[in-house]
C-alpha cells in the first residue's frame, strides 16, 4: 500500500472511530450512571438510543452538503457540534438532560461516519476502495475493543463525567488532523449544486436502486445487531455472568476482534471471488451462526464460553459484509456519493435504534433476550439478501472486484 493511501485511511480512520468511541467507551459505566442519575435500566439505555436516532438522521444533512460545498468545513462544524454534545454529556445533572445532550453528541458524530466514506469514493472504486474501507475498519474496529476498557480506567481517574470530557478532547484532535493534515478531496468542478428537487431526485434514484437499498438493509440489519448488544452487554455480562468492569472489557473486545480480524480480507476474498458472493456466503453464516448460539441459549447451554465464541463467529461473518456492503453500494452513485453515504449511514443507524427500543421490553437482565434479537437481526439480513437477490453476480464494469 502506498504512503499515502495508507495515511489518508490512517486519518479517516481516527476520525471514524470517533462515533463508535462515543458509544464504547462508556459502557462500562451505564450501570453507574443508572444508580447516580437515579434511572431505571430502560431509560439509560435512551441515552443510547437518542444518539443512534441522531447519528444516523444527521447524515442526510451532511453529506448532501459535502456534495455541494466539500467534505472539511462540515467535518469541521460537526466535530464543534460534537465537542459541545460531549461537554454538555459531562455537565449533565440529571438522565434526561444526559439524553438531550447525547442527542447533541450524536448530531456531531454523524459527521465522521458519514463523510469518510464519501471521501473514499471520490479517491477510489472497486477493489482499491474496498482495501481503503477495510484500512480504515482496521483503524475503526481497534475502538470497540479498547473503548470499554479504557472506559474503565478512565474511570479510575474520576467519575464517568471525565469519560465525556476525554471525548471533546478526541474531537479537538480530529479537528486539527482535518485541518492541517488531510486535503478536500472534492474538487469544485466535482461539486453538485444541492436543492430541494435535486435532493428529491437523487433520494428516488437511490430508493428505486434495488441493490443500493438491499445492501444499505443488509448492513442496517448487521449494525442494529451490533446496537442491540451494545446497550445490553454491560447490564449481561456484569449483572448476568458477574464478571468484573475489567472482564468485560476483556471479553467485549474478544468479540471485536472477530470484526476487524475479517474485515482485513475481505478486499482479497472480493478480489478472488467476487465481492457480491463474499456477501453473500458471510450473511448466510452470520444467519447461521445465530440460530445456533439461540438454540443453545434456549436449550440451557448459553454459557459465557459460549457466547463469546459464537458471537466472534457472527462479528467475523459481519466483518466481511459491512465493509463490501458500503462499498459496493456506492459503487454505481458517485456522483451523489455524499448523498448516497448519508442516506445509506440514515437507513443503518435508525434501524439499529429502532431495534433498541424494540427489544428494551423482553430484556430481563439474562443472556436469552440478547441473543433472541441479535438472531432476528442475522434472519432479517439473511431474508432481504434473498428476496433482493443482493448475491447475485454483477457485471465487472460496475464491480471492479
Amino acid at each position: 500500500m502506498a504512503p499515502s493511501m495508507f495515511r489518508s485511511a490512517l486519518i479517516l480512520g481516527l476520525m471514524g472511530a470517533i462515533g463508535p468511541f462515543a458509544i464504547d467507551i462508556y459502557l462500562p459505566a451505564l450501570p453507574q450512571i443508572s444508580s447516580d442519575l437515579n434511572a431505571s435500566v430502560t431509560t439509560t439505555q435512551l441515552t443510547l438510543t437518542a444518539f443512534f436516532f441522531t447519528f444516523g438522521i444527521s447524515q442526510m444533512v451532511y453529506g448532501p452538503l459535502s456534495d455541494q460545498i466539500g467534505r472539511k468545513l462540515p467535518l469541521l462544524v460537526g466535530l464543534v457540534i460534537f465537542i459541545a454534545g460531549s461537554i454538555a454529556s459531562a455537565l449533565a445533572p440529571t438522565i434526561e438532560l444526559l439524553i438531550a445532550a447525547r442527542f447533541l453528541q450524536g448530531i456531531g458524530a454523524a459527521v465522521v461516519m458519514v463523510l469518510p466514506r464519501a471521501i473514499i469514493r471520490d479517491m477510489f472504486t472497486g477493489y482499491q476502495a474496498t482495501k481503503m474501507m477495510a484500512m480504515v475498519m482496521l483503524v475503526i474496529s481497534v475502538s470497540p475493543m479498547f473503548a470499554p476498557l479504557a472506559g474503565t480506567l478512565l474511570m479510575g481517574l474520576g467519575s464517568w463525567r471525565f469519560l465525556f470530557y476525554f471525548l471533546a478532547g478526541a474531537a479537538v484532535l480530529a479537528m486539527a488532523l482535518v485541518q492541517f493534515a488531510f486535503p478536500e478531496t472534492l474538487k469544485p468542478e466535482q461539486r453538485v449544486k444541492m436543492n430541494g428537487k435535486s435532493l428529491l431526485r437523487g433520494t428516488r434514484t437511490l430508493v428505486r436502486d434495488p441493490f443500493f437499498m438491499g445492501l444499505t438493509l443488509i448492513g442496517g440489519c448487521g449494525m442494529a445487531s451490533f446496537f442491540v448488544f451494545i446497550a445490553n452487554a454491560s447490564f449481561v455480562y456484569t449483572g448476568y455472568f458477574g464478571l468484573t468492569m475489567v472482564e468485560f472489557s476483556i471479553a467485549f473486545a474478544v468479540n471485536a476482534i472477530g470484526f476487524f480480524g475479517s474485515s482485513q480480507v475481505a478486499a482479497y476474498l472480493g478480489y478472488k471471488y467476487g465481492m457480491t458472493r463474499i456477501i453473500s456466503l458471510a450473511v448466510t453464516g452470520f444467519a447461521l451462526v445465530e440460530i445456533c448460539l439461540l438454540a443453545l441459549t434456549l436449550a440451557g447451554f448459553g454459557t459465557l464460553p459460549v457466547l463469546v465464541i459464537f458471537l466472534f463467529m457472527g462479528n467475523a461473518c459481519l466483518g466481511l459484509v459491512i465493509p463490501s456492503a458500503m462499498v459496493l453500494a456506492l459503487e454505481d452513485h458517485g456522483e451523489i456519493a455524499g448523498l448516497a453515504s448519508s442516506l445509506g449511514g440514515t437507513i443503518q443507524m435508525v434501524t439499529g435504534g429502532l431495534m433498541i427500543v424494540a427489544a428494551s421490553p423482553f430484556f430481563d437482565g439474562t443472556a436469552a433476550p440478547l441473543v433472541g434479537a441479535i438472531a432476528v437481526c442475522a434472519i432479517a439480513a439473511f431474508v432481504l439478501l434473498k428476496v433482493l437477490n443482493v448475491g447475485r453476480p454483477r457485471l465487472p464494469a460496475t464491480e471492479a472486484a
